[in-house]
């Protein structure tokens, strides 16, 4: 038979419990004093930043487009490959277009035995009528010493015009064929311009975007083969507010966060004069110092722009915490404990934060706030950097 105990000893033994509960809180409390790294607020200068999103872009995008109708035979390129200038990067079917130079060929070689036969006509001619000329002058002359009559002199002349009217025709015989000849060969420059429109090449040193076509497509006059850009002239469009890009210069340092997470530096190379109406913001473009090993055009990146330095108190960012009202402030150490400061925070470069108000010169905080509480008691470890 089991035995119950007082109900005397099990009150007295909860009320132990109890008192050593409070006790255990009462010392974490209020004896024992927790480690934490104190610093001291003193005057600093923080860079101000002015802060925007955007998306990179190049400032020297290339379309390469089609400018025959054909078929695509070959592709010399893909998505991400570097391309050289003057490198083949599609061919296009240029049958149709050869066999019309072939046609202009032709036509030239006839064209070249018709002229020659022209300027044999016209020789023939010019020599017609010095025979006819001479034939003239010796009529006259023997009409003026009674050998012949005037009908001779008459028929010597008609044949003189009939000579003159010949050469006229042969050398306007021979100026047409001279201008067709010239016709067909601007016909076989554009034969060989279009000709030339089969080979599409990189105009420059560039990585290929986009791929829009594949063998065998068929193009026409506009259609979009290849989207290249030149690294070298990569930027980022940034989105900043009317209210701070009057504070933006060119050539002020920027710093480029990519949606990849990588950092890197920059610098304004153009402001626009454009606002968009609905958003109230310009584009403020941002060239990278160095372009990036790997990019995207149209990819997110968030731009802080230096714009200059604040002066006054600084503390580290991590040293802001917030109360249950959710206001901001610090935790300043007051006789060993610490003591919910609110403060008023201006800029921020990142590590720092500039504070308007709430702390004065020489007075102590917590340099880590993030997980303690006011009114704790504190062990100043090393006295924290500002």
């Amino acid at each position: 038979m089991r035995i119950k105990p007082p109900k005397v000893y099990v009150a007295g033994l909860v009320t132990a419990l109890v008192v050593l509960a409070l006790a255990g809180v009462a010392y974490q409390r209020f004896g024992r004093a927790t480690a934490l790294a104190v610093a001291e607020a003193a005057a600093g200068r923080v860079s101000e930043r002015v802060v925007g999103p955007g998306t990179v872009q190049a400032r020297v995008p290339v379309t390469l487009s089609s400018r025959i109708t054909a078929s695509v035979r070959q592709l010399g390129a893909d998505v991400g490959d570097a391309v050289s200038q003057g490198q083949a990067l599609a061919v296009l079917d240029d049958r149709d277009l050869s066999a019309r130079r072939g046609v202009v060929d032709g036509q030239q070689l006839a064209l070249a035995r018709n002229l020659e036969a022209a300027r044999a006509g016209s020789a023939r001619a010019q020599a017609e009528l010095e025979l006819a000329r001479s034939r003239q002058r010796r009529d006259a002359e023997l009409l003026q010493t009674g050998f012949v009559s005037p009908a001779v002199l008459e028929a010597s002349e008609a044949a003189l015009r009939a000579a003159q009217a010949n050469l006229d025709a042969a050398r306007a015989t021979q100026a047409a064929r001279e201008a067709d000849a010239q016709a067909l060969v601007h016909e076989r420059r554009y034969a060989d311009t279009q000709l030339s429109f089969a080979r599409l090449a990189a105009p420059m040193d560039a990585v290929v975007v986009a791929r829009l076509v594949e063998v065998g497509s068929t193009v026409v006059p506009g259609t979009a083969l290849f989207k290249l850009v030149d690294p070298a002239t990569l930027w980022v469009a940034v989105r900043v507010d009317e209210s701070v890009v009057g504070r933006v210069r060119v050539g002020q340092p920027a710093s480029i966060r990519l949606r990849t997470g990588d950092t890197l530096p920059g610098k304004v190379a153009r402001i626009a004069h454009q606002s968009d109406a609905a958003t109230r913001e310009l584009e403020v473009d941002v060239a990278f110092d160095a372009p990036p090993a790997r990019f995207a055009i149209d990819q997110e990146a968030e731009v802080a722009i230096g714009v200059g330095e604040a002066a006054g108190i600084t503390v580290p960012l991590s040293a802001l915490t917030r109360n249950r009202e959710g206001r901001v402030g610090v935790l300043v150490v007051e006789d060993g404990r610490t003591t919910f400061r609110p403060v008023r925070t201006g800029v921020s470069d990142g590590p720092r934060v500039l504070l308007a108000e709430g702390l004065a010169a020489g007075e102590r905080f917590v340099a880590q706030a993030d997980g303690v509480r006011a009114g704790v008691r504190v062990k100043p470890l090393a006295t924290a950097g500002r």
